[in-house]
C-alpha cells in the first residue's frame, strides 16, 4: 500500500502538476487557434472525449486487460529465465567460456528485428506476442545480473568459504544477495523493452491489445483514439518502472539496515 501512495504522491506532485496544467493548456488553445489542423493534433478535450468513448462500450478495458495479460506473462518467463542463468554464468568459469560469448553475440540485434522470424517461426497470435516481449526483456536483464554476480566483492567470498559455506550457500546467499538491487533495475530495463516488443507484436498480428487498437485507429485515421492509445501505453510503462523504481530503493534500504545489524 506505501508503494501505491508514493506512487499516487508521484503523480500528483506539485513540480509535475506546474510542468503539466500549462502544457495542457497551450496544447488546448493551439489547435482551437488555427495554428496547426485540429484534424491532425487534437486538442487535450478531444482526446478525453475518445477516451471515454473507448473506456464506456469497454474496448478501452478489454485492450488493455490483453496488453497487461501478455506483457506479464511475457516479463515472468524473462525473469525466471534470465535471472538463474545469470547467476549460473556469472558463478560458473566453464559455462561462462561456452555460453556467454552466444548471448554476447546475440543480445545487440535490435529487437523489433526478431519479429518476422517469430511470426515464422510460431505464427501470429498470442505465443508470438509472448515470445517478442520475452526478448526484448530478456537480454537486459540476463547482462545486467551477470554483471552484478561478476562484482560481488572477493571478500564476501573469501570470509563465508572461510566458515565453511557450499558452493550452493555462496549463490543463495552472497552472490544473488549482492545482485538483488541490479536484478530490480534489471527488470526495470526489461519492463521498457517488453512493452516496446509487445505494442510491435500487436500492432503486426492479433486481434486485441492496445497496439491493435492503435493501428485500427490509424486506419481509420482516429487521430484522437491513437493519442489515447499512446497515453496508455506511457501510463502503463511509467507506473510500471515507478513501482520497481520505488522497489529498488525500498530494497537498498533494507540491505543498509541488515548489514548495520
Amino acid at each position: 500500500m506505501r508503494l501505491l501512495r508514493n506512487l499516487a504522491g508521484a503523480v500528483a506532485g506539485a513540480a509535475w502538476l506546474r510542468l503539466a496544467v500549462p502544457l495542457a493548456v497551450l496544447w488546448e488553445m493551439v489547435p482551437r487557434a488555427g495554428v496547426v489542423p485540429r484534424t491532425l493534433v487534437p486538442t487535450p478535450s478531444d482526446v478525453a472525449v475518445a477516451a471515454l468513448g473507448l473506456a464506456r462500450g469497454g474496448e478501452l478495458l478489454r485492450h488493455l486487460a490483453s496488453s497487461l495479460g501478455t506483457l506479464a506473462l511475457g516479463l515472468i518467463l524473462a525473469v525466471t529465465a534470465a535471472v538463474p542463468l545469470a547467476v549460473i554464468v556469472g558463478w560458473n568459469p566453464w559455462i561462462r567460456r561456452h555460453l556467454l560469448p552466444f548471448i554476447q553475440a546475440t543480445a545487440p540485434i535490435p529487437p523489433t528485428a526478431w519479429v518476422p522470424l517469430a511470426i515464422v517461426l510460431v505464427g501470429i497470435g498470442l505465443p508470438m506476442k509472448v515470445f517478442l516481449v520475452f526478448l526484448g526483456a530478456f537480454f537486459p536483464i540476463f547482462l545486467n545480473t551477470y554483471q552484478a554476480i561478476r562484482d560481488t566483492s572477493p571478500r564476501y567470498l573469501v570470509a563465508a568459504r572461510a566458515f565453511g559455506a557450499s558452493e550452493l550457500t555462496l549463490i543463495l546467499h552472497v552472490y544473488v544477495w549482492q545482485a538483488l538491487g541490479a536484478v530490480v533495475m534489471s527488470v526495470r530495463t526489461g519492463v521498457a523493452l517488453g512493452l516496446v516488443m509487445l505494442t510491435a507484436a500487436e500492432m503486426y498480428g492479433g486481434r486485441a491489445g492496445i497496439g491493435f487498437l492503435l493501428v485500427e485507429a490509424k486506419e481509420f485515421f482516429r487521430v484522437p483514439e491513437m493519442v489515447v492509445c499512446m497515453a496508455v501505453l506511457g501510463a502503463v510503462g511509467w507506473c510500471l518502472t515507478q513501482l520497481l523504481t520505488l522497489l529498488q530503493t525500498r530494497l537498498s534500504r533494507w540491505r543498509e539496515a541488515e548489514a548495520r545489524t
